[in-house]
């Protein structure tokens, strides 16, 4: 008899286990009284942060606990199990169809086919009603374990390129042994775990196809790609549906078109975009309200150059671990590579001079255009292209001022976040498998990005291997009006590219000491901000950072002359304004006044003029008159960018 130990809410539960196997999950938890049915019944188990399906055997030792519906990774689970029931569904209706990867993502789930003819909608219909037919079959996910040798004869006598491609992969890293997953008649290549069966997956629903390259590769062969989503119940994945269709109406590409903000052209470059005149005041008065904030909290602004020689970026460990989102070319014989981040510059700022430890800490602040190479197929809008702005920060400092210069900065952030009614929350991500710098400056600068969250008292989640290859960060996630989650600015905490360009300060000591580096954006990409910005409040725009905050129209042109003058005031009152004396009717002009999404709508006829008032009509209120000056008053006090003290 073994005694193991059941992790239950709060507490230890032991049981006894009289079996000569080694017990599975399940049989531990119904041992320890945990449901066998129902929303409370565990969905699979968790050993420390390795999960496993409730069919694994535990050994002697370990603590097992459930992993219930309410954890986030239940849900994941679940959208991959239903990735694979898509893909028993898609086998059995469309035969000779090869598969090739099912992953869950963060909203739903996809799986990437290859077949000769295009999935229509009527297809999708058919795909969801197998599936359907599929979970009330309540299949069981069973898994088995082949050597890799085994298994890529079994996927190749299949036909199954795909699967065979990434055992021979797994071959080539070591593997010897891999692990495969059966649902009714399909057999898929999969790490998992899974839920016990299918039954859970009640609550799905198919979205659309795209095109994606095999291992997102533009040379390999085109694949066809269904997204999906999953919930553990109806009313989840309605709101969700909902919230799908709300981002829809919202979507910054088709409002960018609309609002006449910006462009994107074949013709020019894919992730290159164009700059229409609303779109570049829009896009200066957040770079004039970030610099400024910026000043008055001690930054310095500077600019770099967009292209350093190659040399300096195998220096930094750029070329060793960035190079494929680079772009190179060459001067004189002499490599050269277009900058995908403004640091080096920034460390040959610092490096002009010798430092005294009274200099630190050094903050400089560059609102510097950089430029990454992306594949084609990950382009989107404002929020994934090829040249973008950074508000883009580096801060050196002591070793005792890091914790301090932290807090700063997410205090800045926080700041920043409020002024657009962002909530936001925090990741700390750890050392990643390619990095450089040794383990203690590791676990230094690791060790100093959680004193600066606990100096404030901030809640963060660990995100493991996920930090910069030269440090580890703490990244900045913002939630949008309609509950969506975007990663946007960043810490990173670096005492590795110091040493590398060997920059130095004279401590009180008289003795020369090596500065830490602090990497840091708030908005991160302006491009993705402003994208973001577009979608959260649906082009309506806070008046402080619309770009027409008023029009003024005439309903006739013995109106025009007073309204040539109100427009001349509104300017010099440091307002932004438009004037419309077209020969139309005025329903007309409110509506595309509306469409515009133009806060204010000033109407002049003849009973305005002989008053010499204003008829003022604010969105979601009902017209009043005015005078010229108390509007201005009204405007100015509503227009004035948000501060702090």
């Amino acid at each position: 008899m073994n005694a193991y130990q059941v992790q239950c809410d709060d507490r230890l539960a032991e049981v006894q286990w009289t079996g000569s196997a080694p017990p599975k999950a399940d049989d531990l938890f119904q041992l320890a009284g945990l449901p066998s049915k129902g929303p409370g019944k565990p969905l699979a188990a968790r050993i420390e942060e390795k999960l496993i399906d409730l069919s694994a055997p535990v050994e002697p030792g370990q603590i097992v606990a459930p992993v219930l519906r309410d954890d986030s990774r239940a849900l994941e689970m679940l959208r991959h199990s239903l990735s694979h029931v898509m893909a028993e569904a898609v086998v059995r209706l469309f035969p000779g169809v090869k598969v090739a990867i099912g992953p869950a993502i963060d909203d739903g789930f996809y799986y990437d086919f290859d077949l000769p003819k295009p999935f229509t909608p009527d297809d999708l219909e058919r795909i969801a009603e197998a599936m359907g037919k599929i979970v009330k079959e309540s299949q069981v996910f069973k898994r088995s374990s082949l050597p890799a040798a085994e298994a890529l004869e079994l996927f190749k006598s299949q036909g199954e390129v795909y699967k065979a491609e990434l055992i021979e992969d797994l071959v080539k890293a070591g593997e010897t042994e891999v692990s495969l997953y059966q649902c009714g008649d399909f057999t898929d290549l999969c790490r998992g775990p899974h839920i016990p069966d299918t039954s859970l997956g009640v609550a799905f629903k198919l979205l659309s196809v795209a095109g994606a390259y095999w291992r997102g590769d533009e040379k390999r062969p085109m694949l066809q790609r269904i997204y999906g989503t999953a919930f553990f119940s109806d009313k989840d994945l309605k709101a969700h549906l909902h919230m799908l269709e709300e981002a829809q109406k919202r979507d910054h590409r088709r409002l960018g078109k609309d609002l006449e903000l910006f462009s994107v052209h074949e013709e020019i470059g894919g992730g290159l975009v164009v700059w229409h005149p609303k779109g570049a005041l829009l896009r200066s008065i957040l770079e004039n309200f970030e610099r400024q904030e910026h000043l008055r909290r001690g930054y310095q602004v500077v600019m770099g150059p967009q292209i350093l020689r190659s040399e300096l970026w195998r220096k930094s460990g750029h070329l060793d671990y960035y190079s494929e989102n680079m772009y190179f070319t060459e001067i004189d014989g002499q490599g050269y590579a277009i900058k995908p981040m403004n640091c080096l510059a920034h460390m040959f700022i610092y490096r002009s001079k010798l430092k005294s430890f009274r200099d630190l800490p050094l903050r400089l602040f560059e609102l510097g255009t950089v430029q990454r190479h992306e594949k084609s197929g990950v382009l989107h809008g404002l929020t994934r292209v090829r040249q973008f702005t950074q508000d883009d920060s580096h801060i050196f400092c002591t070793p005792a001022q890091v914790a301090g210069e932290i807090a700063d900065i997410l205090r800045l952030i926080s700041d920043m976040m409020a002024a657009f009614s962002f909530p936001f929350s925090l990741e700390l991500s750890t050392r990643p498998t390619k990095s450089i710098g040794t383990d203690a400056d590791w676990e230094m600068a690791t060790n100093a990005l959680k004193e600066a969250l606990a100096t404030i008292g901030a809640d963060y989640e660990i995100n493991e291997g996920d930090g910069a290859f030269y440090g580890p960060k703490i990244d900045v996630k913002l939630k949008d009006a309609i509950g969506r989650s975007w990663q946007c600015g960043t810490i990173q905490c670096d005492f590795t590219l110091p040493e590398r360009f060997d920059l130095n300060y004279i401590d009180s000591d008289n003795e020369r000491k090596r500065p830490v580096m602090l990497h840091r954006t708030v908005f991160g990409s302006l491009e993705r901000f402003i994208g973001i910005l577009i979608e959260h409040f649906a082009g309506d725009f806070p008046l402080w950072l619309t770009p027409v905050q008023a029009v003024i129209m005439t309903v006739t042109s013995r109106a025009d002359e007073l309204a040539v003058r109100f427009h001349s005031m509104l300017k010099k009152a440091g307002l932004r304004a438009e004037a419309d004396l077209r020969n139309e009717k005025l329903g007309y002009k409110i509506r595309e006044a509306r469409l515009a999404k133009i806060p204010y709508m000033l109407v002049i006829g003849d009973k305005e003029v002989e008053s010499s008032v204003v008829s003022v009509r604010r969105r979601g209120e009902e017209p009043k008159e005015m005078s010229l000056e108390g509007l201005v008053e009204l405007m100015q006090k509503e227009a004035v960018a948000p501060s702090w003290d």
